[in-house]
This record gives structure tokens, C-alpha cells and sequence, in this order.
């Protein structure tokens, strides 16, 4: 089996690659590269102070949970690409990549025109992380969060739509109830997330589920980057809760809005 994926240059990134590369002959992956260190080096975000504090967590919870960047598998074929280059890629230079049986995207930026058309067409599988229909967009997790919503912080895995998390949803995917930081608990959820997948490719499970159109009237809040200020980062930052708290939140957690959860 040859899988393709399209995805990014994070230490989550490149753990879903060499995760694929477990259960496949080969894999190709379309990497569009941000810095590795946000908050720290202006890039897709800014490096103000406060941003600087908040990522500053991320990077740790990212790294207790998947390590650092590192060097891919030996079975993977690599094209890295600036983000925002995707869709700039003439047909023929991803030509190798089209040819695998299954397709993966997580972490990409927006893709239009005839490879989203392509994508669509393979029945592509997209991990949204953030669980929709209630929190679609941009960090939506944080989001999830930064409402009182813990619970629902987790991945939905849906196939690829022509528009951002629209596509039909597969399941749902969330860390289980624990004592636990809450940036790391965002690093669990994208875990559970790639764990799911893995095994749920392998053994050809979730080629049998029914997809599931999302129900836009539950939706809770719609994010763009530029919902995500120094302001709301500063408020974030100051009312976390504690690890203790953060469990009994996710112990109180409604599966009826979840669908066939994985939770570990």
C-alpha cells in the first residue's frame, strides 16, 4: 500500500509521516514548511511577547509528546514546499504522488483547484483537529479551550471537502479523562488522532464507515488566524485551569455528541 500525504514540517507532522510509514510500502509527503520555533521567529504567527509565552508551552507539550524535529523514514518520498505553495505546484511535478491508495491531509494550507478536485475525487481523509461540527476553522482546540469546552477538545476525521471542514465526518477522536496540562492535553488529542488513523487504515476499517454530513446548525464558533490576538492569548493564558480541574471536565465529558469516538 502507498499512502500520500499532504501536511507540514512540526514534530506532529513529521510523527504522522513516520507513523504511515509503519504500515505502508511507501510514502509521499508534501511538506509546506513553517518556522519551528512560533512565537520565537515571526512567521505564521507573531513573536510578541505574550505569543512568545503561549508557544513557548506549545513547543513543550509538542515535544513531550512527539519529540523533536527529526529526519523522516527510510520508505518516504519528500517534496518540501514554503506554505501557501501548494496550490502553485504544477500536476506534473506531483505526478509520483498520485498514483497511492490512500490520501491523507492534516495540517496543510488551503487547497484549491485541480488538486482539491483530485483529492476529492480519491476520497481523501482529512484530520480536522477540532471537533466538528462545534468548532470549525483555525485552532480549534485552543477555541474549544479558550470557551469552557475541554471536552471538546479532540480531532474529527472526515473526508476531504471542497470546502475548509466541511467534508462528510468519519469519527471523532479525543484524549482520554486524565491530570494533565492543557497544552499537552491539546498534544494528546493530536496523538489520539494519528493513532486512530494508523490503525484504522491497517485494518481497513474505516474504508467501511458511512460518512456523516456535518450538521452546521450545532456549530458553536467559526475561527480565522486573525481571530487569535496577543489579547486573547494574554486571557488564555491567565485563566487556565488546573490539571486537576481540566479531568473533571473531561469526566463529565457527552459522548451523544461524538461520533464512534475513539478515545485512548
Amino acid at each position: 500500500m502507498n499512502i500520500t500525504v499532504f501536511t507540514s514540517n512540526q514534530p506532529r507532522h513529521i510523527s504522522l509521516i513516520n507513523s504511515l510509514a509503519t504500515i505502508a510500502h511507501r510514502v509521499f509527503a508534501i511538506q509546506e514548511c513553517n518556522t519551528v520555533f512560533p512565537g520565537e521567529i515571526k512567521d505564521f504567527f507573531d513573536n510578541s511577547d505574550v505569543m512568545n509565552t503561549y508557544f513557548q508551552r506549545v513547543r513543550a507539550a509538542e515535544n513531550e509528546v512527539f519529540g523533536s524535529v527529526g529526519f523522516l523514514s527510510g520508505n518516504v518520498d519528500h517534496l518540501a514546499l514554503k506554505s501557501g505553495d501548494l496550490n502553485k505546484i504544477p500536476q506534473e511535478v506531483l505526478s509520483p504522488a498520485l498514483k497511492s491508495d490512500v490520501y491523507v491531509v492534516f495540517g496543510s494550507s488551503y487547497i484549491k483547484g485541480w488538486l482539491i478536485d483530485y483529492l476529492v475525487e480519491q476520497r481523501a481523509i482529512n484530520i480536522h483537529m477540532g471537533v466538528s461540527p462545534y468548532y470549525r476553522g483555525s485552532s480549534c482546540n485552543f477555541w474549544a479551550a479558550y470557551d469552557g469546552h475541554p471536552d471538546l477538545v479532540g480531532a474529527t476525521i472526515h473526508l476531504l471537502g471542497k470546502g475548509l471542514d466541511s467534508g462528510n465526518m468519519l469519527y471523532h477522536a479525543l484524549p482520554r479523562a486524565e491530570i494533565v496540562d492543557p497544552f499537552v492535553l491539546g498534544m494528546k488529542a493530536v496523538k489520539v488522532a494519528h493513532e486512530s488513523l494508523i490503525e484504522r487504515i491497517a485494518n481497513k476499517e474505516i474504508f467501511k464507515y458511512e460518512p456523516i454530513i456535518q450538521d452546521k446548525s450545532k456549530e458553536y464558533r467559526y475561527t480565522r488566524n486573525a481571530d487569535f490576538t496577543d489579547d486573547v492569548a494574554r486571557e488564555y493564558l491567565e485563566a487556565l485551569l488546573s490539571p486537576e480541574q481540566l479531568k473533571n471536565k473531561l469526566e463529565q465529558r457527552d459522548l451523544s455528541l461524538l461520533e464512534k469516538p475513539f478515545i485512548a
